[in-house]
């Protein structure tokens, strides 16, 4: 029997099928690792206007996620006024040329995309016209978006209207990029009328928002307008004292004002008592502030201010101590009705707002109360000579003014005082400030947060609010959502809002704004009835000019 011997397999052969397969596995692999760029959205041909913006949105997808250049006449873009903004996800960038100038900025520009398995490009042609040279139908954009400010949560309109022929398209940007509203799940909606409707806002909804409307004729874009999206202020929090009442001292048979300010949400109502006695008669307790003036005090005793909401209650006790008179003063002329100052202003402070520019700012003195007619800013950078060597600068009956032209890097001494017809007050302690040679970068704050007030039925009331920060913030009033300063007329950094024949009680917002950032403060107004004032205890308001504001 012959034997059933195989021919041996070449060894060349041996695993051929093996590596044929790993082969394979290795292109299939390499085929879905690797794939040249292609667009999803290309630049479009533009027309715009000299001094205004144009922009260019190339986006790309490809494995690996391609790299986008721009090119201008074969060369790389470079320009202080030319800024390329990359998306968030790296699928693209936008290409914003601010300000257009004629001429210079007409061109072809070229979006590359690159990766590791290709190239492509595509481009667009800019033509830029001088604002006479516009043609008919240019679109105009008749109401462009206003800075907003709405709280988490809410539904927040940004408006834009405009108009050309044929009727342009309104598209919007957001930080410079486009606002895709595909992928906002429907919270994010564009209005027929061209507005920008966003529900249930956030956090990330807050920016620099534009409208651009564009037409066959061309492209403009609206001014910018910020959205800040602000925490509830709807949160329930107990009674808590911004101001509490403070101990005082008093001469025989003299008077004195104790202020209480509560906050807490719900506001709380805010009474007097001493002892078990109840010093606010319970129809008339108010809300957030109340001020008790006690008069012709014989003798020392103890006052508790007590705050009062659906959260709870909390109470703060001060003394009012009656002193052995003082040595007396020498003879001063005055007329009836009207004396000198007998103290200087109080809690002087000096802020730089710029490297030669001081704000000095000051609380009226203690006495007399009501009567100043003005006030004299001293200062000078040799604090060692006679005050009347030093600068002056007088003020109206303000409590704050700003001093300009003054030498950086150098200290100044300061001292303020208070006059009247008769006579002046003395100066204030010597206060040093020096001047810088620039002034850092610094978020907005607060140096007068408005403060509660109370005011009778058909009152009026003046709530004050400045805020400092590098850059210097705008400032401006809110109710509720109700803009009260004019987006044109928002000044920096001081806001006085006057409200007239006030008929109920309300809570107005100061809302401070610069580039780094926003702040806001709440003062509540509330209307009281007029109280029945008891023999020697009254609780009432205090006059405009016993306190700051």
């Amino acid at each position: 029997m012959v034997p059933n011997i195989q021919p041996p397999v070449p060894l060349q052969h041996r695993g051929a099928a093996p590596v044929m397969l790993l082969l394979l596995c290795c292109m299939v692999v390499c085929s879905h690792a690797d794939s040249t760029p292609s667009f999803v959205k290309t630049p479009e041909d533009q027309t715009g206007i000299s001094g205004s913006v144009a922009s260019f949105v190339c986006q790309a997808t490809g494995e690996p996620k391609p790299r986008i250049t721009w090119m201008k006449k074969g060369k790389k873009v470079s320009s202080q006024r030319f800024e390329v903004i990359d998306f968030d996800d790296s699928s693209g960038s936008v290409l914003r040329i601010q300000p257009l100038r004629t001429h210079r900025d007409e061109a072809i520009y070229e979006c590359i995309a690159t990766n590791s398995a290709g190239e492509i490009n595509t481009s667009a042609k800019l033509t830029v016209l001088e604002e006479n040279q516009t043609p008919h139908g240019f679109p105009t954009i008749n109401m462009g978006p206003q800075l907003k400010v709405v709280e988490k949560t809410r539904t927040a309109i940004m408006l834009c209207a405009a108009s050309g022929n044929p009727d342009p398209e309104i598209s919007w940007f957001k930080d410079f990029l486009p606002v895709d509203i595909n992928s906002s799940n429907g919270r994010i909606k564009q209005l027929r009328s061209g507005a920008l409707q966003i529900e249930n806002s956030e956090e990330m909804d807050q920016g620099k928002y534009e409208c651009v409307a564009m037409n066959s004729a061309g492209t403009r874009y609206s001014a910018p307008a910020n959205l800040y999206v602000r925490m509830s202020l709807l949160r329930r929090a107990p009674p808590r004292f911004s101001i509490p009442p403070t101990n005082r001292e008093v001469m025989p048979g003299g008077s004195v004002n104790l202020t209480c300010v509560a906050v807490g949400s719900p506001m709380p109502y805010v009474k007097w008592m001493m002892g078990q006695v109840e010093l606010t008669e319970e129809e008339e307790i108010p809300v957030g502030r109340n001020v008790l003036e006690v008069t012709n005090i014989r003798e020392s005793a103890n006052y508790t201010c007590v705050a009062i909401s659906s959260l709870g209650m909390i109470e703060a006790t001060v003394q009012v101590t009656v002193k052995g008179r003082g040595p007396p003063s020498d003879p001063v002329e005055t007329r009836t009705g009207e004396q000198a100052p007998s103290s200087p202003p109080l809690a002087v402070q000096a802020l730089m707002l710029s490297a030669s520019t001081m704000l000095v700012q000051w609380e009226p003195p203690e006495e007399p109360n009501g009567q100043i007619r003005g006030y004299r800013v001293y200062y000078s950078s040799d604090k060692d000579a006679p005050l009347s060597a030093w600068q002056k600068h007088n003020t109206g009956n303000s409590r704050l003014t700003t001093i300009s032209s003054l030498t950086t890097d150098i200290i100044y001494s300061l001292r303020v005082l208070g006059f009247t017809s008769v006579g002046d007050g003395p100066p204030s302690d010597v206060l040093e400030v020096k001047t810088q040679e620039g002034v850092r970068c610094a978020p907005p704050r607060f140096s007068i947060p408005p403060t509660d007030r109370e005011v009778m039925l058909g009152g009026s009331v003046n709530l004050y609010c400045m805020a400092l920060g590098s850059p210097m913030p705008y400032v401006k009033w809110m109710m509720g959502q109700v803009e009260l300063t004019k987006e044109e007329e928002i000044p920096m950094p001081f806001n006085v809002l006057e409200v007239t024949n006030i008929r109920e009680s309300a809570n107005y917002t100061c809302v401070a704004i610069s580039s780094l950032g926003m702040i806001e403060a709440t003062a509540q107004v509330t209307v009281k009835a007029l109280p029945k004032p008891p023999a020697s205890l009254i609780v009432t308001e205090t006059t405009a000019t016993s306190a700051w504001p």
